[in-house]
């Protein structure tokens, strides 16, 4: 059956926050005044009206990433049908920085688990991703600004709640990432159907992050070289390759399996 997606009558600005979608101008310039948390905000491309450059020049200011975006996604975006040009998505919760998740394991008295998500764009992958890294105990999941789903509502639904359990961070260049949790003593372990290594030869009882690349992509090019090791998952059906979190998961137990 197809989603009704017929504007609700009396939807206000707590509706579309409980929905995770904010849209139209008046909406979206009210929800920057109160401070609402935005994730992305969406702005039809080539549009000039002033209205729009006030959202994108005050979204920019307090660091929310804005996309242009063609008529035709702000349409399958939209719940209104009268999105006027802008949509916002809504982020559940605040993001915390690398340093917090890594400061959560010290005062855990644990070796660092985290997950780094180079450019997941769909939010039932990430979703499922931030689930399975809670209950494997990681300390927190780093994804990009750009290019990546973000934690909104659909995330939150996906994760079966784990985003209100697990910290995770938003940062602009995951190949500086990676070199900053170097320094910090961590191993970077990149999940990759070409690795030199099996998954089962890796040892991922010490400081580790596990990156996980894009669904179709995989990881990009820098993010490849920044990695200490690169793990393949054996496979010997006629299929070769994983939804991205499906191998996430199959990483993070074997983290977990060896840390036993």
């Amino acid at each position: 059956m197809k989603e009704n997606k017929q504007p609700r009558p009396g939807r206000g600005l707590s509706d579309a926050i409980a929905d995770g979608v904010i849209e139209g101008r008046n909406a979206v310039i009210e929800a920057l005044r109160t401070g609402t948390t935005i994730d992305k905000i969406y702005l039809l491309k080539g549009e000039t009206d002033s209205a729009l450059g006030h959202i994108a020049s005050t979204a920019r200011s307090r660091g929310i990433v804005v996309v242009d975006a063609d008529r035709r996604k702000l349409d399958g975006m939209s719940l209104t049908h009268s999105h006027q040009g802008v949509i916002a998505l809504c982020a559940v919760q605040e993001y915390v920085t690398p340093d917090e998740i890594l400061r959560l394991a010290r005062e855990k008295g644990e070796t660092p688990l985290v997950v780094v998500c180079d450019e997941l764009t769909d939010p039932h992958n990430l979703g499922a991703v931030i689930r399975t890294a809670e209950c494997a105990g990681a300390h927190g999941v780093i994804i990009p600004k750009r290019r990546s789903a973000g934690i909104t509502a659909i995330v939150q639904k996906t994760s079966a709640g784990a985003v209100s359990h697990l910290p995770v961070a938003r940062v602009a260049n995951i190949s500086s990432l990676l070199q900053q949790l170097k320094d910090e003593g961590l191993w970077i372990f990149g999940a990759d159907a070409s690795g030199d290594r099996s998954l089962y030869e890796a040892d991922l009882k010490g400081p580790a992050a596990i990156v996980i690349g894009s669904e179709g992509d995989g990881m990009g090019r820098l993010v490849r070289e920044n990695c200490d090791f690169l793990v393949r998952i054996p496979m010997h059906g006629k299929i070769n390759s994983l939804n991205a979190s499906a191998a996430a998961a199959i990483l993070l137990y074997e983290a977990v399996r060896q840390r036993l």
